[in-house]
């Protein structure tokens, strides 16, 4: 009897303190790079009322479990560090986060083309060979997973691992260029995180707050509210993809987020404009920061070139959302309708792309202001008698006619004449028209067009002739000045 009760009682001591161990959420591991210069959450799991610490870089935290086990201390802003430091957590038990650095944190997330890995896009074999990075740290959520209400801990175990050619092959080729390039020019770490399912459409990717916040979007917002444990979601609910692979890593430090994603929602025009303020809205909730950056990818030029100067067609509406979106404070867009493919959804220069979402992000993030942050982007019209003049943001040191191929930088045409551009009367019927560069204008016009009302530029799915840059090599974005 003396035994069984001994025996006993070592269980329950044994099980007790199982129970009591801290613990901590995938994201927050050894090899992780800390936000620089914002507060640091680190949460997790003890026994309610188990008072734990957390130590880094001279700082030391303290909070007690709630009666549900979570805890969570916030470290003061800390200053970048590429010297590998351990961050400790003590509680019943402790735990050791070594090689740590402290830089610059981003989440690169969307559907196939953020997905696409590094080791299927072009060149695989030499970016790989040349992917030596110990100050670029990568996480990926593994799997494609769901669920009907925010997971506060992830479905499958993730881990940091230090940016080489045997850890980079499988990540996002769109992030890793895009860490890439942040990490030389700003000189600090950089710390990844992929999170991204292909052939997802933006709704599972959105939180209910972000549905609450756009009146356009209550159907969404109602239907994840009816939503109990054990709804049946899959990858194509509002949310579900959000609840899984995205909330269990909140509210982790990040300056914001990168975002290729849009060929699933295709056939959408302004509906996807409100479904881009509710995603922007609902990550910088969840991630406790109203100034999170974001960055998104305008979708590439993708099959057969479409003759009728009227243009419309595909995805050229959804890429005039996109553009509109930018109306959203802290964000930017890569224009690549000069690098997709016509017969791959999957163009291979992932190089450009993260280039160009950098571009951005060095100047309206990090305040380099000598970079023209993109390409031009249509500002107003004016008509002049038989022609129409357009002005542009973002010239730079001036436009010009391009061509781009490969990976090699966009050349200047010299001798070369505009394309894509169409006119219009108010008898609404399009025309090709003559458009040339004057200044930081361009002037367009047709001798079938006495009297035009309106322009089209690159206005279709596949603008393969478009060919307006500014001097620093970045496309201009399709657009129409009419609204019909």
């Amino acid at each position: 009897m003396k035994l069984h009760a001994l025996t006993f009682l070592s269980i329950l001591a044994v099980s007790v303190s199982v129970s009591a161990d801290v613990t901590l959420p995938r994201v927050l591991g050894s090899n992780m790079v800390l936000q620089r210069d914002l507060p640091v959450p680190v949460w997790g799991w003890a026994e309610a009322g188990e008072k734990v610490t957390v130590s880094f870089a001279g700082q030391s935290k303290s909070a007690k479990a709630g009666d549900d086990g979570k805890w969570m201390v916030k470290l003061d802003p800390l200053k970048a560090s590429a010297k590998a430091a351990s961050l400790t957590v003590q509680g019943n038990n402790k735990i050791s986060l070594d090689n740590v650095l402290v830089g610059e944190v981003w989440i690169c997330s969307g559907q196939s083309n953020m997905e696409w890995s590094l080791n299927r896009s072009m060149k695989a074999k030499e970016e790989i060979a040349a992917a030596d990075h110990p100050a670029i740290r990568l996480f990926n959520v593994p799997g494609h997973t769901v669920s009907p209400v925010p997971n506060e801990k992830a479905a499958r175990a993730g881990s940091w691992q230090v940016c080489s050619p045997k850890s980079s092959p499988g990540f996002s080729a769109v992030g890793y260029f895009f860490g890439r390039r942040l990490q030389k020019e700003l000189g600090v770490p950089v710390g990844l995180v992929g999170s991204n399912w292909g052939g997802t459409r933006i709704e599972p990717w959105t939180t209910l707050a972000g549905f609450e916040s756009v009146p356009e979007l209550s159907k969404q917002a109602e239907q994840v509210k009816n939503y109990k444990a054990d709804t049946k979601v899959g990858g194509g609910h509002p949310s579900a993809i959000y609840n899984s692979m995205v909330h269990p890593l909140a509210p982790l430090a990040m300056r914001g987020g990168i975002w290729y994603q849009g060929e699933s929602n295709g056939g959408e025009h302004m509906s996807y404009y409100h479904k881009k303020h509710a995603l922007v809205n609902g990550w910088r909730k969840v991630f406790q920061n109203d100034k999170l950056a974001f960055y998104w990818v305008q979708l590439a030029n993708f099959q057969k070139e479409n003759q009728n100067p009227e243009g419309g067609d595909g995805w050229a509406k959804i890429r005039e959302a996109q553009t509109k979106a930018l109306d959203i404070p802290g964000t930017g867009m890569a224009v690549i309708t000069d690098i997709g493919a016509a017969r791959d959804i999957h163009p291979r220069n992932k190089q450009d792309v993260g280039s160009r979402l950098a571009q951005w992000a060095l100047h309206q993030t990090y305040g380099k202001k000598d970079l023209v942050p993109a390409g031009p982007l249509y500002k107003s019209q004016k008509i002049e008698g038989g022609s129409i003049r357009l002005s542009f943001d973002h010239v730079g040191k001036g436009l010009m006619i391009g061509k781009k191929t490969g990976l090699e930088p966009t050349a200047e045409l010299k001798d070369g004449k505009l394309a894509h551009f169409s006119i219009a009367g108010e008898d609404k019927k399009w025309v090709w028209a003559e458009a040339t560069i004057d200044g930081d204008t361009v002037v367009v016009k047709s001798a079938d067009v006495p009297k035009p009302v309106a322009v089209r530029y690159g206005f279709t799915m596949n603008p393969a002739k478009a060919n307006l840059y500014n001097k620093e090599g970045i496309p201009a974005s399709p657009f129409r000045t009419d609204s019909w």
